[in-house]
């Protein structure tokens, strides 16, 4: 897993871009208790930072080569570095607001670019499992290091930029100029375009399913499950664990089981944890559904990622589908706080455990319309690995 050729750089970049999404819960939450703002205008803050990363992925989907990895990923971090730590600087929420909005653009430009070049690796799905692993580690140290440093939103804002700044001496071994590739398919137009319409339609609602749950999860612990706060905290401790032994796992299988199988059967069984945590009583329904999912939730979005990747080896499906699923992650948590509201949680868990099944059908569909045909050629960046091109079924 952990090869000479393996590309840190990219592995860091990914996991400086989806720091930002990984520790919402606590930054909006933080956000809250710390500035005179109600719990929807928290949330509310929290949509627009992902919106905001969304539209620089949409923006720059196809520009990451023009204008050069370097000069795009520098560009990226040094917007997260004065977004969010400006943010964490000041309690004016105007600039609060200007300031995660600023560092959002920033997280969505090295996702880009992250993606852009995962997707010309020989195996890209070992390179995702990789950044993965490298988020999940990074989040479950900050959630359970924030906690004893104080009250505030300064703390989970600081993180994402201290890592964003940390990231910065790596991408001296991004090249400066655009890798040279071999396109299957003549001009600039994207490939494989059905496939990549079906796949960037149905992630929005794949990953709205995911943090509608997400979204809720402490209020069904509390309320439904009449757990204390002490235990709901060692609940998603543990379930962060269980997610980063399900990132190990998918890098152990590799494309091993091919995509389909992991993809479609894993949305199924992950419709039925949501189901079974939003319809907790006690704990031990509570902490069943939330460790399944949150050990289940990485391994198929690693095939997701890696699913994208290969519809296009210049990255712009990947980008374009990482930014589909961002918009789904802005409006999850609104998601599941309006369906809850309206017919309690385990109504809420049967809409999106039904949502997540009819999704499962196109993502599947896709995964089995795709066969890897591997074409080498000069990739002077990071390394001499030979770029992979994919020919459709």
């Amino acid at each position: 897993m952990f090869a000479r050729t393996t590309p840190w750089p990219l592995v860091a970049l990914f996991t400086a871009g989806y720091l930002s999404p990984y520790l919402l819960p606590t930054t909006v939450g933080r956000l809250d208790s710390g500035l005179p703002v109600s719990a929807t205008q928290a949330g509310a803050i929290g949509s627009a930072l992902l919106l905001s990363s969304a539209a620089a992925g949409f923006l720059l989907a196809s520009r990451v080569d023009r204008i050069g990895p370097r000069t795009l990923a520098r560009a990226g971090l040094l917007l997260a570095v004065l977004g969010y730590g400006g943010a964490a600087l000041t309690g004016h929420v105007p600039a609060v607001v200007a300031g995660v909005m600023t560092g959002g653009f920033g997280s969505g430009t090295i996702t880009a670019v992250a993606a852009t070049g995962i997707a010309g690796r020989r195996d890209p799905h070992r390179v995702t499992t990789l950044g993965l692993l490298g988020v999940s580690a990074l989040a479950a140290a900050v959630y359970l290091t924030v906690p004893h440093l104080g009250p505030g939103h300064a703390q989970p804002l600081a993180a994402i930029a201290l890592t964003a700044l940390a990231v910065w001496p790596l991408t001296a071994r991004l090249s400066p100029r655009t890798a040279r590739t071999v396109a299957v398919t003549s001009g600039p137009r994207l490939p494989h375009l059905r496939s990549g319409l079906l796949l960037a339609a149905a992630m929005p609602c794949w990953s709205a399913a995911q943090n509608s749950l997400w979204g809720v999860s402490g209020r069904i612990g509390l309320t439904q499950a009449h757990l204390g706060e002490v235990t709901v905290g060692v609940v998603f401790a543990v379930a962060l664990g269980a997610g980063l032994l399900g990132v190990v796992a998918a890098g152990a299988l590799g494309p091993r089981l091919g995509q389909a199988l992991p993809i479609g059967l894993g949305t199924v069984l992950i419709a039925g944890c949501i189901a079974l945590s939003a319809s907790a009583t006690d704990l031990t329904t509570f902490a069943s559904g939330e460790i399944a999912w949150n050990l289940l939730y990485p391994v198929v979005l690693s095939y997701v990622i890696g699913l994208a990747a290969s519809l296009d080896p210049r990255g712009r499906w990947a980008v374009l589908v990482g930014s589909a699923s961002s918009l789904g992650t802005a409006v999850g948590p609104m998601t599941g706080s309006l369906l809850s509201a309206a017919a309690g949680f385990p109504a809420m868990g049967a809409v999106l455990a039904a949502g997540l099944l009819a999704v499962a059908v196109p993502l599947t569909a896709v995964a089995l319309g795709r066969r890897t045909t591997t074409v080498t050629t000069a990739y002077p960046s990071l390394t001499d690995e030979p770029v992979r091109l994919d020919v459709a079924a």
